[in-house]
């Protein structure tokens, strides 16, 4: 882009036009000439700085010509090109001025006196040449354009009005018919779409053929459709298409019959919802084909809209409004009054999921992810049905007492505070607490804010052991975190009906493909402190006599990446069932038995084990495990020459994404990376850690969803009352009679084994107690 703006200024300025350049990046001030001006914008667009030849001489002190070799000697990281080491820009400049240009410095640098600096020029010499190369702005880049083309004349309505309608920017197209003077009609209005209102006296009027598609919505007005209300249903049969707010007419065997059948597929969207929403009505829905929701999640992720309308609009399809232009959003959500207007909505809804299918379908198939979703996503979302529509039990005078007992250690904490500060005050108010911790207490001030001194996490961290203040407020924020957010948090979703959780998973939000749950959120539940782990006490059984039962991949993520690298080592590691992270500490502390090694060598190993597969930097392994970044990055570099092919795997990898701009799973489940390329370097390096990580933590959420939907195949052949209730990470948990907790020993880890044959055996580990605290 840098190349064509200095190409067409160029060109511009040989026709004599005086010509402006409006950009955020100071590379281009090497474009200045008496003709073309740098206009740099300082604050977003409401400040800009103009750059004239004067300009730039006045401000860097020197002439736009001496730029590119400036940044030649000094590097640009955003760029990613290093210039000369141990030169920063007021040598680049002093050696500028004394000596020209880059060709003139290295004319003399034999006159220079003996110096580091003079040993680094001469010694990188072929790179500062190749900096300035990547510095320079092209002013010849092959542009074929005719500068008058490009005089502003106007809006172009028609074009606007093509481009709104395309985006549905109805705003844009409201202020655009307020601007304009002819009168216009921008709103392009939906095709039409007749449809039959089903009443009990025509349902026997449906008829399905055997070539008829079934496409079908249930309308749930709400996010928690467990509970929230249902106000209506369409259908697509044929060519037919039927509505109804008359839920009780899904009861009735002329549509329950139609969609429990194994025969009849169903194309919908959200498969999930649609299921627990039946469900409440006494319907099983039996048999899924086209889950738009899910097969748009697969083919990119980076766009995770729940609402068909948007999502359809995102594949180019705008026969079908949102759910908020409908039914408005916040205090103003309603239902529509206008019968009419509800059922049309409806009824648009199964028309884009139809519309959508064959478009879709082929995509996947061009991506080879067709398995992807008929053998995991699609199954799995029946599953998670199931177990949402389970639950788990919830042992609320547990969580009561727990309440109770959290509330009175809070008030000591909190007196605590109060004696050591010498006064009350607001804990729960950072600029209190910061005037005295900093003023009163006179602690070293680490960091400050705009209204005042920082009182963050990371900030109490660093001054643990100064004060005992410190240590309190840390363990009294943890605490009444785990009391509002966990404990009243939980208490509030447990189902007055049945003493039950039921929480949501969320299948479609992750980039991974990691499942995440709401309401409540299971896989936030805090292990660090004791206080966390008891929550899970009062996860319990649903009958008396029964037990919860516990599995969990170990180490999933480490196996995938020695599956995935190649790596010699490693596999070794995992086949010969060694621990891991001794093994790594053995190898990169070059020891020779597991005897020697320390628990801290050990702990080190494992931060960088897991480190890596995380694309941690030198600087965040620093921060994990107390060193400097400068023993990190030589503990980075000494694991990464004894795991050569972890190395080899990180550098193919980013070079895949950069050459097809996606990395992939071992089941095909691809990440899109639109920044791999970027000239941001900080955007570019998230993206290569991304890269490097994404394959890894995907590949593993896909073995455990092939785990839980082959488990639960298991449990109904094998005819079991044990039933699977939560996934949490690597782990699965469930609720089974005592007398069958030896079958679910044998039964479970075998099925969780047998997920994916990979280079190295996968490893579970089982356990069974009381409570879900009592398996860990």
């Amino acid at each position: 882009a840098d190349d064509i703006i200095g190409t067409l200024a160029a060109k511009a300025e040989k026709k004599n036009y005086d010509v402006v350049v409006v950009t955020g990046d100071r590379d281009l001030t090497q474009l200045t000439t008496d003709k073309i001006t740098v206009a740099v914008t300082v604050k977003g667009v409401s400040e800009i700085e103009e750059y004239t030849p004067s300009h730039v001489e006045e401000k860097i002190g020197l002439i736009p010509e001496q730029i590119v070799d400036m940044k030649a000697l000094v590097g640009d990281t955003s760029d990613n090109y290093p210039g000369v080491t141990k030169i920063g820009e007021k040598t680049a400049i002093k050696l500028l001025k004394q000596y020209g240009t880059l060709d003139g410095i290295y004319k003399n640098i034999d006159e220079m006196k003996k110096s580091k600096m003079k040993e680094n020029l001469i010694r990188e010499k072929e790179i500062a040449y190749l900096c300035q190369d990547l510095a320079e702005i092209r002013k010849d880049a092959p542009v074929e354009i005719d500068l008058e083309e490009t005089e502003w004349t106007g809006k172009d309505i028609e074009k606007l009005v093509t481009l709104y309608q395309k985006l549905d920017f109805r705003k844009f197209l409201s202020q655009l018919k307020d601007e304009s003077s002819e009168q216009l009609d921008i709103f392009e209005s939906k095709s039409n779409i007749e449809f039959t209102e089903l009443t009990e006296e025509n349902l026997d009027d449906i008829n399905v053929s055997d070539n008829d598609e079934i496409v079908f919505n249930l309308e749930i007005d709400g996010e928690n459709y467990h509970t929230a209300e249902i106000i209506g249903f369409s259908i697509k049969i044929g060519d037919k298409y039927l509505v109804s707010d008359d839920i009780d007419l899904l009861k009735k065997k002329q549509i329950k019959n139609l969609l429990e059948s194994d025969e009849v597929e169903v194309d919908l969207f959200d498969g999930k919802r649609q299921y627990v929403g039946l469900n409440r009505l006494g319907v099983t829905l039996s048999k899924i084909n086209f889950d738009l929701l899910l097969v748009s999640y697969l083919l990119d992720n980076s766009e995770n809209s729940n609402d068909l309308g948007l999502l359809a609009q995102q594949h180019e399809y705008y026969d079908v409004e949102s759910d908020e232009q409908i039914y408005g959003k916040g205090a103003k959500h309603a239902v529509p009054e206008d019968k009419e207007v509800l059922f049309e909505h409806l009824v648009r809804k199964v028309k884009a999921i139809n519309n959508l299918k064959e478009k879709l379908f082929n995509e996947l198939e061009e991506n080879q992810q067709l398995d992807l979703y008929t053998k995991i996503e699609r199954p799995l979302s029946i599953v998670l049905a199931n177990m949402e529509i389970a639950g788990v039990k919830v042992d609320s005078n547990r969580l009561e007492t727990m309440q109770s007992e959290l509330k009175e250690r809070l008030s000591e904490l909190e007196q605590e505070i109060y004696n050591e500060a010498g006064e009350e005050f607001n804990l729960n108010s950072p600029k209190q607490l910061g005037v005295i911790l900093f003023e009163k207490l006179k602690l070293p001030v680490i960091k400050k804010t705009k209204t005042g001194y920082s009182t963050a996490v990371g900030v109490l961290e660093q001054l643990r052991g100064m004060s005992p203040i410190v240590d309190n407020i840390l363990q009294y924020r943890q605490l009444a975190k785990i009391q509002s957010t966990y404990i009243e948090g939980l208490l509030k979703v447990v189902s007055k009906k049945d003493g039950k959780a039921h929480t949501r998973y969320t299948q479609t939000l992750t980039s991974t493909g990691r499942l995440s749950s709401v309401d409540p959120n299971l896989q936030n539940i805090p292990v660090r402190l004791e206080e966390g782990r008891k929550i899970r006490q009062a996860f319990v059984p649903s009958h008396p006599g029964w037990e919860i039962f516990s599995s969990d991949y170990s180490q999933i993520e480490l196996r995938v990446l020695a599956h995935i690298s190649k790596d010699k080592n490693m596999q070794e590691s995992f086949k010969e069932g060694m621990d891991i992270h001794a093994s790594t500490a053995m190898r990169i502390f070059n020891v020779d038995s597991p005897d020697e090694v320390t628990p801290n060598m050990r702990r080190q190993a494992k931060a960088v084990n897991f480190g890596i597969v995380y694309g941690i930097s030198d600087y965040g392994l620093s921060q994990n495990i107390g060193i400097s970044r400068k023993q990190a990055k030589q503990f980075i570099d000494t694991y990464l020459d004894t795991f050569s092919g972890v190395k080899d795997y990180m550098e193919k990898i980013v070079e895949f994404a950069k050459e097809n701009g996606y990395v992939e799973t071992i089941f095909n489940r691809r990440r899109y990376l639109p920044d791999i390329k970027s000239r941001n370097f900080n955007l570019r390096s998230f993206a290569e850690r991304t890269a490097m990580n994404s394959p890894i933590q995907g590949s593993a959420a896909d073995i455990i969803k092939v785990a839980m939907i082959n488990m639960q195949e298991m449990l109904k052949e094998k005819n079991l009352q044990a039933k699977m209730l939560l996934q949490v990470h690597d782990e699965l948990i469930f609720e089974a009679p005592t007398e069958e907790i030896p079958l679910l020993e044998d039964m479970v880890p075998k099925v969780m084994d047998s997920a994916v044959k990979l280079d190295v055996p996968l490893k579970v580990e089982s356990k069974h107690g009381q409570t879900w605290f009592d398996t860990k």
